[in-house]
């Protein structure tokens, strides 16, 4: 019991006591790795009470988390999950999951998967819904693909197809319980950058866009702590957390144990200038339209635009391609030679079996 507080607010250790965190925190300090790890533990009982929880997100959102706080989350966060149990090894695998809570544009990072997985990276892409009803898991589904696919045949998937499809809530039970607070909450939290970096397949590779600048730096340096085989860490110049066609992206790379920073800049790749903010789709039934047409190589404005320059930072994630130049090539014949439909079409059908 805590002797330095008046005996009103002294209480006894219980589960899911989230105490300790919120003294240092309120004091104004970080969290060690140590106690990060002890207080997402405590929270992954599912006994915290929900004042707490908010309380502990809101303060740890009031500033950019320390490197020490997000690696000592997700060690907890990867020691919870529900895994999918493939033979690959991490460092074949890639994801594409960003943080979301940035402006919208349409569903790029799922179609840059598919571009990637039909030309020999292996997807593991982890995704989830919406606030805006257009996710990846919304407009999958739409388009007929299994989200709710057991591990077993997410992992069939992976193995045989390519790419498979992680639906987040079916994977992370270490957060289920701070989902009514986050759902309360106006605002993204730490979770927000936690998702994406504890990929259920074990993915050591991935393009991870986040939704402000203050958290590039951080999240790839906690990458790097965790091992990341190749990882680039980026956010674009006009809000968005994937690589942008309007304005040049900032990405930190984590790549050989260390850190690069370099930008990617649309006009120097030759892509349309157009603010990828005004090519979102207004309904479900048009991102499953647009979806479908990107894949099928039949649309050939921005928004493929948009998708081939991402599918490029894929595949250079992967080491599928040397350069973004050419990764966008590279990209653009998988959509018009029809090899990204069939990579789709392949894995709606297998992740219909049982």
């Amino acid at each position: 019991m805590s002797t330095s507080l008046p005996s009103e607010f002294q209480k006894s250790a219980r589960p899911g006591d989230l105490t300790p965190a919120l003294h240092v925190l309120l004091a104004g300090g970080a969290l060690s790795e140590a106690q990060a790890e002890h207080a997402f533990t405590e929270l992954a009982t599912g006994a915290s009470h929900d004042g707490e929880i908010g309380a502990f997100l809101a303060l740890l959102a009031a500033r950019v988390p320390s490197v020490n706080e997000l690696v000592g989350a997700v060690r907890v966060m990867r020691s919870k999950v529900e895994r999918v149990p493939t033979r690959l090894l991490p460092a074949q695998l890639l994801d594409t999951a960003g943080t979301g809570g940035a402006p919208k544009s349409f569903n790029v990072s799922t179609l840059a998967a598919f571009v990637a997985a039909a030309n020999g990276a292996k997807v593991a892409k982890h995704g989830n819904r919406s606030r805006t009803g257009r996710g990846s898991a919304e407009t999958l589904e739409r388009v007929g693909v299994n989200i709710n696919a057991s591990r077993s045949v997410q992992a069939k998937c992976l193995e045989e197809c390519g790419i498979c499809f992680c639906f987040a809530i079916h994977h992370h039970p270490a957060a289920k319980h701070a989902i009514g607070v986050r759902k309360a909450l106006g605002f993204p939290t730490i979770f927000n950058l936690l998702g994406p970096l504890t990929n259920p397949a074990g993915a050591a590779r991935q393009v991870m866009g986040v939704y402000a600048p203050q958290f590039v730096r951080p999240v790839a340096e906690a990458l790097l702590r965790l091992n990341a085989t190749r990882a680039l860490v980026l956010h674009s110049e006009d809000g968005l957390d994937e690589v942008s066609i309007f304005k040049p992206t900032r990405v930190v790379e984590v790549r050989a144990g260390a850190l690069r920073e370099w930008t990617i800049d649309p006009r120097a790749l030759g892509l349309a200038n157009v603010d990828p903010k005004t090519l979102a789709p207004s309904s479900l039934d048009e991102a499953a339209a647009l979806f479908e047409a990107v894949l099928r190589g039949e649309e050939r404005g921005p928004r493929r635009d948009l998708v081939l320059v991402n599918a490029a930072a894929a595949m250079l994630a992967a080491d599928v391609v040397a350069s973004m130049e050419e990764g966008i090539q590279v990209a653009a014949q998988s959509l018009d030679f029809g090899d990204a439909w069939k990579c789709f079409e392949s894995l709606r059908e297998l992740s219909l079996s049982s």
